[in-house]
């Protein structure tokens, strides 16, 4: 089954996307949540019209999203958490955290941008990915250190 996404969803695609999917997930999930629509002729040629119209805001989203990932940079966070000898830390860094250290360095990133790379439950030096646009992925480096 074919649908339309009306928002974009991690893992599916973004939004005006057309992706294909299992019948009761599209007709049982996405569509009565609001998140999706089914893939008709009308719909499809609605969805071509909004993107033609809206193609000079995106080229200012992206721009803003590349900007944003031209000023985080190479930028190393450190993340502070309980850890014990060995070097294991209590619970798990999470994008949540990821984000307070962003917010805290001046980048404010929604933390479902943010992808941790593996999960994170020892000291040292780990990666995380920010989705800024479908087009524009930034990779930082998190430098995990006990308080």
């Amino acid at each position: 089954m074919e649908i339309i996404l009306r928002e974009d969803i991690k893992g599916l695609g973004y939004k005006n996307d057309i992706v294909s999917v299992k019948p009761g997930y599209g007709r049982n999930f996405l569509i009565p949540q609001g998140v999706a629509i089914i893939a008709s002729d009308s719909n499809r040629k609605m969805i071509a019209e909004n993107v033609r119209q809206a193609a000079h805001k995106a080229e200012k989203v992206k721009g803003d999203a590349e900007e944003i990932a031209k000023n985080i940079g190479d930028t190393s966070l450190e993340i502070k958490t309980k850890a014990g000898e060995s070097g294991k830390i209590f619970g798990a860094i999470t994008a949540l955290q990821v984000a307070d250290a962003l917010a805290a360095k001046g980048f404010e990133i929604d933390r479902k941008k943010i992808n941790i790379v593996g999960t994170i439950k020892e000291l040292g030096e780990h990666k995380a990915i920010l989705d800024l646009h479908k087009e524009v992925h930034h990779e930082i480096t998190l430098n995990v250190v006990p308080e």
